[in-house]
């Protein structure tokens, strides 16, 4: 062209821009202010911004707010707006801010790109005032200031904000389109409200797969994973695909039920679908076989995986550490700090896990104290609570006191009880009864505390203790919940109780834990009594002892369980001492892998000895 003028060269910018080719803008726009001598008008600008956010270029994108503010055109609405959304996606908050607040006009995209931006960088507070401000003003709201909104109140689990906001949506004229509805049920899901996400579902007359992924997503997010895992048979009834976040959600409901097989078909489906090198599925799958009790297949998911992210690594050290492999967790800790990946929160807790495992009393008070500073992570609830386990499982009771007494966040019940736990352990009783009154204070309802108490009392033959335990429990209505172990055999999920005579096969069941106990007692197998919460004579304690749901869950799983298949056991409260001797023993005897997932972590059992090395 023999000449050019500042349509032609926008036009040009902007078929770039549009084509991905972010970096040629810039050059672009180079050459029109050195070679044609051109001065920008409003459009250029807002091209050139948009082409800065894009590409990642934040020193061009400063460079050019300034040449901007120079000549004058960022008090153009479009331009002021091009200069929100450039900061917005630096991250730059008080940037994009500083824009919004200081320059003036505004208009409904305005207060979008700010609040938009404020909800995705976690600046919640700051996002209310701004929502205060539009309140004010009066500027008509599109669709897309509703699923900000939404979002913000789902970040914030306002549910009296997000229903007077549903409210003024359904008095408007603003269509209701699959966006916003999916943003209403998320809005409702994280706020704890399934059956408002639902009915706002059933309502909806087109259902496509953010919809659907959107309510899957609010009952996994409030346990109701049974309740999630029906409705994707009923998406692939409506003939829905699913997408990469729907496989996600469903392997993390199949995670908190432990149904492994269910895990294994949704991989089967996965990989036909193409999406298995998908990094948010590839998390997923990890997180799924590590909570199913199958590590290995996790790290196979995680060695395959082309692409990994901080989530990635995260899932695999926390994998490992959950399942007490703390040489592995740590292994590849060192790993992600070689590959160039910056630890954050998630890692020191998978991280200082592992040293608790391993008793790395030294390396976890370093990583505490130091190492995380270091990398910029603000310790908190959880990493002082795993230091005081690490300390705890070394004996260092006193220090590890110390340490719950002066630390500057706020404590839970949790962190006090893992010490009370290892007075139980280290059968320190005395600390242990002081520890347990005091939790007792803080929470009169804790129910693991009158447990452990109760445990404390029977082990030193105070039974007046253990009376006086559960005369307490039965005067403030507190009940302990009983303990239930289940198994998959074949599609089938078995769940036991404990002197359970309920199951079909419950006689031979009884006659195969008799037959495994008989035969481990020459290995050395001797019944615990003292786990027994009863003065009763010994002989009358291991009749107690021996029908634990966990020795009928794992006799039912050797009965009928392929042969040389590991046998998955699942608990809702903590494995005896007693069951934990008594599986380690039937491994060796039978050459089996027992794997026992309680409340606290994973028992890998294999020739006689524990992945826990004896310390839950």
């Amino acid at each position: 062209m023999p000449e050019r003028n500042l349509v032609s060269w926008c036009s040009l910018m902007a078929g770039y821009l549009q084509t991905g080719f972010s970096l040629q803008v810039l050059k672009l726009f180079k050459d029109m202010t050195l070679v044609d001598s051109l001065r920008p008008n409003e459009y250029i600008f807002a091209v050139v911004f948009s082409a800065c956010s894009d590409g990642g270029k934040a020193l061009e994108g400063r460079q050019c707010h300034g040449y901007v503010v120079k000549s004058g055109l960022v008090f153009h609405q479009y331009v002021k707006n091009a200069l929100i959304n450039m900061y917005s996606k630096f991250s730059d908050v008080k940037g994009a801010m500083r824009v919004f607040s200081l320059v003036p006009g505004y208009d409904v995209y305005s207060y979008n790109l700010v609040l938009n931006g404020l909800v995705q960088q976690g600046f919640s507070n700051e996002a209310i005032q701004v929502l205060e401000r539009l309140l004010g003003e009066s500027v008509e709201w599109d669709s897309v200031t509703y699923v900000t909104v939404f979002g913000l109140c789902a970040c914030l689990k306002d549910l009296k904000l997000g229903l007077q906001v549903h409210c003024r949506i359904l008095t408007s004229d603003v269509e209701l389109d699959v966006f916003v509805n999916s943003a209403i049920i998320n809005m409702y899901g994280k706020c704890g409200k399934v059956i408002n996400a639902r009915k706002t579902f059933d309502w909806l007359q087109v259902k496509n797969v953010v919809v659907w992924t959107g309510i899957m997503a609010a009952y996994f997010q409030n346990g109701c994973f049974e309740e999630a895992l029906n409705l994707f048979s009923e998406m692939k009834i409506g003939d829905v695909s699913p997408n990469g976040f729907t496989f996600a959600v469903m392997l993390n409901s199949t995670a908190g039920l432990s149904a492994l097989r269910h895990g294994n078909v949704l991989y089967g489906e996965i990989v036909k679908s193409g999406f298995k090198d998908h990094v948010i599925v590839g998390n997923a799958l990890i997180n799924m076989y590590a909570k199913c009790g199958d590590i290995e297949a996790a790290s196979k998911v995680f060695l395959d995986m082309m692409y990994r992210d901080c989530i990635t690594w995260n899932a695999m050290i926390c994998g490992y550490s959950h399942h007490g492999l703390g040489k592995e967790a740590m292994a590849l800790f060192h790993d992600l700090l070689a590959a160039g990946e910056s630890p954050n929160y998630v890692t020191f807790v998978g991280v200082l896990s592992a040293c608790s495992h391993l008793g790395l009393v030294k390396e976890g008070l370093y990583y505490l104290n130091q190492f995380m500073r270091q990398v910029g992570v603000e310790p908190g609830l959880e990493h002082y609570t795993c230091v005081v386990g690490l300390l705890s499982k070394a004996g260092l009771l006193d220090e590890a006191e110390k340490l719950l007494r002066s630390i500057p966040v706020e404590l839970d019940v949790i962190a006090w009880r893992t010490l009370l736990s290892a007075c139980h352990v280290h059968r320190n009783y005395d600390f242990g009864r002081r520890i347990a009154e005091f939790v007792l204070e803080m929470d009169p309802n804790d129910v693991g505390t009158y447990t452990l108490l109760s445990n404390i009392y029977a082990k030193a033959k105070r039974w007046d203790g253990v009376v006086q335990i559960r005369k307490l429990m039965r005067e403030r209505n507190i009940k302990k919940e009983p303990g239930v172990s289940w198994i998959e055999i074949r599609n089938v999920t078995h769940v036991f109780v404990s002197d359970d005579c309920q199951h079909p096969e419950s006689t031979q069941i009884y006659e195969k834990v008799k037959e495994l106990l008989a035969r481990i007692k020459p290995l050395g197998y001797i019944p615990d009594v003292t786990a027994v919460l009863h003065d009763v004579e010994d002989e009358q304690k291991e009749d107690y002892l021996s029908y634990h749901s966990e020795k009928l869950a794992i006799a039912y799983g050797l009965m009928h369980a392929p042969l040389e298949a590991p046998i998955r056991v699942f608990k809702n409260l903590r494995m005896c001492e007693d069951c934990h001797s008594a599986a380690k023993l039937i491994s060796k005897l039978t050459n089996s892998m027992i794997i026992v997932r309680d409340a606290n972590r994973f028992h890998s059992f294999q020739n006689g000895c524990c992945s826990c090395a004896d310390y839950w």
